[in-house]
């Protein structure tokens, strides 16, 4: 009898233990939250491409590069200079909050020693060992959060159908027991093995997939994935190309018109291209990468700027220079970029704007050099002061038009900051308003009993 009551109360002590681990699991909320105040994170991608300087694994898919050419890049991909700790202080120094690295692109080079191929970087290549664990204890080091890509297509698995030529891969993969699986079987166990690999060693803060446009969510069993990364890692969090069970929203390249909704990041290259593609000297100017940020951030969003590492480990000049530029301007505007959350709806200020979390403060940020005045409708409060972010000037201000007893608020107008205190790139104004927002949305009215 005492037997049988030592194990009920172990069966009731694990029932509850399981019970506290599932109420201590995170909200999608909570997990979220260091990422929508993230603002800006940087994109590494780096792998055999970079070696030719060839549009990444495309090359593969559109034929511009046999599969064993492009394997033989392998050689020269030696991760010589690769230093991480480098890499870590600068994307701090620059404002970024996180960083994302591929860890396998579509073409199957995994840059650790996975298990479960032999196509890593570790066998094949000069590099010759794991590349991701020493950037995942840089980012740590320096208090950054860790993102992981990775392709859910792989170009080069035995079982994965492709569009190009391909020799027998199946040296590469080992399939041993998984004979009697269909195809599609094997596969699947492949790459979910490979992300409780990840898991398991760098209990990334964030994964970035990509690929998953090739299948449907019930062939990739995303719903199925999304509920094992959690369990592997509960505060993980997931980019929307796991089909529809992704936590927030990835547009690429062209910079949304509308406001997207919920959370989002923008993921932009610096030139033309993600890998190192030293023959595209087609550069954004700093401007365009400071003006980008900026617009992203008044839309609620974080910028996620790439840069295409070369095969040695080494950042381009013309990316690092960059990188630097940007973090020269957030490093002059930290409580614009870092304090606040998305701006004012269309219609009141032509250019971006963003609030302070308590909404008592407003930026306009001025993207060109300003004529006669500066203009703010639809603003209720009273006007405290307004300066300009990150000089000494204070500026005057006239409220006109409106009716008050009818709360339409008259246009304001500001004065324009003094050339000198104009930035060379985005120029920013504080507006210290009395008490919390109030915006006057409204069609407009007859005014009566004036």
């Amino acid at each position: 009898m005492k037997y049988i009551r030592t194990i009920c109360m172990f069966v009731l002590l694990s029932i509850a233990n399981l019970m506290v681990a599932q109420n201590e699991k995170p909200t999608e909320e909570e997990r979220l939250s260091w990422f929508e105040d993230a603002k800006l994170g940087v994109f590494i991608h780096w792998g055999y491409y970079g070696v030719n300087g060839i549009a990444e694994s495309w090359s593969l898919y559109h034929k511009k590069i046999s599969y064993e050419e492009y394997m033989k890049q392998g050689e020269g991909f030696t991760a010589k200079h690769y230093d991480p700790v480098k890499w870590a202080k600068l994307f701090k120094k620059t404002g970024a909050r996180y960083a994302v690295m591929t860890t396998k692109h579509h073409d199957g080079v995994s840059l650790w020693d996975t298990q479960y191929s032999t196509l890593n970087v570790k066998e094949k290549t000069p590099a010759n060992r794991d590349l991701i664990e020493p950037y995942v204890e840089a980012l740590r080091k320096e208090g950054l959060k860790v993102g992981l890509y990775y392709s859910l297509c792989d170009w080069s698995h035995p079982d994965y159908d492709v569009v190009f030529p391909r020799p027998d891969t199946k040296n590469d993969y080992p399939q041993k027991g998984l004979e009697n699986l269909t195809r599609w079987e094997r596969f699947v166990r492949f790459y979910k093995g490979q992300l409780k690999e990840l898991s398991n060693r760098y209990q990334p803060d964030l994964y970035w997939f990509d690929g998953d446009w090739e299948k449907s969510s019930e062939e990739w069993r995303a719903q199925s994935l999304k509920d094992s990364l959690l369990s592997w890692n509960p505060k993980t969090i997931v980019n929307s190309r796991l089909k529809t069970h992704g936590d927030y929203s990835t547009p690429e390249q062209g910079i949304p018109v509308v406001r997207p909704k919920g959370p989002w990041e923008f993921c932009m290259t610096m030139n033309d291209n993600w890998g190192y593609f030293p023959s595209d000297t087609n550069y954004k100017p700093f401007s365009q990468i400071i003006r980008t940020f900026v617009e992203v951030i008044a839309s609620g969003g974080n910028l996620l700027l790439n840069i295409g590492m070369k095969p040695d480990g080494t950042i381009p000049k013309e990316q690092e220079e960059r990188l630097e530029i940007l973090g020269n301007w957030i490093n002059t505007h930290k409580k614009v970029v870092f304090d606040t959350k998305a701006g004012l709806p269309y219609g009141h200020f032509y250019g971006p704007t963003l609030l302070s979390k308590d909404t008592t403060k407003l930026y306009l940020c001025l993207f060109n050099e300003p004529k006669n005045y500066i203009s703010l409708k639809g603003i209720q409060n009273t006007i405290k002061s307004i300066k300009v972010v990150g000089k000494n000037q204070e500026l005057t201000f006239v409220r006109n038009g409106g009716a008050s007893w009818n709360n339409i608020p008259g246009i304001v107008r500001i004065e324009v900051p003094k050339k000198e205190n104009l930035d060379t790139y985005v120029t920013v104004l504080e507006i210290e308003l009395e008490g919390e927002l109030k915006l006057y949305r409204g069609h407009g009215n007859a005014v009566e009993l004036n």
